[in-house]
C-alpha cells in the first residue's frame, strides 16, 4: 500500500507535467516551511491558530531561472496526518521532496512548486471545507493560500497554472474545492 501511493504520486507528477524537458540529472528542489496567516479561519470554534505552517517544495531550476514562472500544485493531506510527514520532516509512507526529486531530476516531469498546507485541527482534521467549529478551509486554501503563494514565489497565476490533489479527506477537498472554484484551479 506505501509503495502504491508513493508510485501513484509519482505518476501524478508525470502526467501533471504532460512531458519531460530534460532527460539530463538535475539537482534536487528546495524545502521550506512558511507560515500563511489565514483570515478565512480566523475566529473558528476550536480555537486553532489561523495562521497555518504551510510546505512548500521548489523545484531543481528555481533558484537558478530568475525570469521562470512554475505552475503550482496545491496538495491537500488526509484526515489526522500533516504536512510535516508528507515533507519528510516525520517519518510517513511518502515524502514529497524525495517523489518529486527523483520525478523531475528523472526528467519524468517538468517542474512544479508543491505546496502542502497543515490542515490538521484540534479535530484532527478540516474536511477543507467551510464551518464555524474548524473555519473556512475552502476559502483558506482557494483565496488566502493562493493569494499568499502567488505573491511569495514566482507562480502562473491563473487557473491555467494551478492543480489540486489530495489523499483521504485532502482527495475530497481537492474534488470539492476544486468543482466549487474552478475560477482559481
Amino acid at each position: 500500500m506505501k509503495r502504491t501511493c508513493a508510485a501513484a504520486f509519482a505518476a501524478l507528477l508525470a502526467a501533471a507535467a504532460g512531458h519531460a524537458q530534460s532527460a539530463d540529472p538535475m539537482p534536487g528542489g528546495v524545502y521550506e516551511r512558511i507560515e500563511v496567516p489565514g483570515p478565512s479561519l480566523a475566529g473558528n470554534l476550536a480555537g486553532d491558530d489561523s495562521t497555518r505552517p504551510v510546505s512548500v517544495y521548489l523545484p531543481p531550476s528555481y533558484a537558478t531561472d530568475a525570469e521562470r514562472r512554475y505552475p503550482v500544485v496545491y496538495l491537500l493531506h488526509g484526515f489526522t496526518d500533516s504536512d510535516d510527514r508528507w515533507y519528510g520532516m516525520l517519518p510517513h509512507f511518502v515524502d514529497v521532496p524525495v517523489i518529486a526529486d527523483a520525478a523531475m531530476g528523472a526528467g519524468g516531469a517538468a517542474e512544479m512548486i508543491l505546496v502542502m498546507p497543515n490542515a490538521y485541527t484540534a479535530y484532527k482534521g478540516s474536511m477543507y471545507s467551510s464551518s464555524v467549529t474548524t473555519g473556512d478551509w475552502e476559502s483558506y486554501i482557494a483565496e488566502d493560500l493562493v493569494a499568499h503563494i502567488d505573491s511569495r514565489y514566482r507562480t502562473v497565476a491563473g487557473r491555467e497554472g494551478r492543480g489540486l490533489a489530495g489523499h483521504s479527506m485532502g482527495g475530497y477537498g481537492a474534488i470539492r474545492i476544486g468543482m466549487k472554484r474552478a475560477d482559481v484551479f
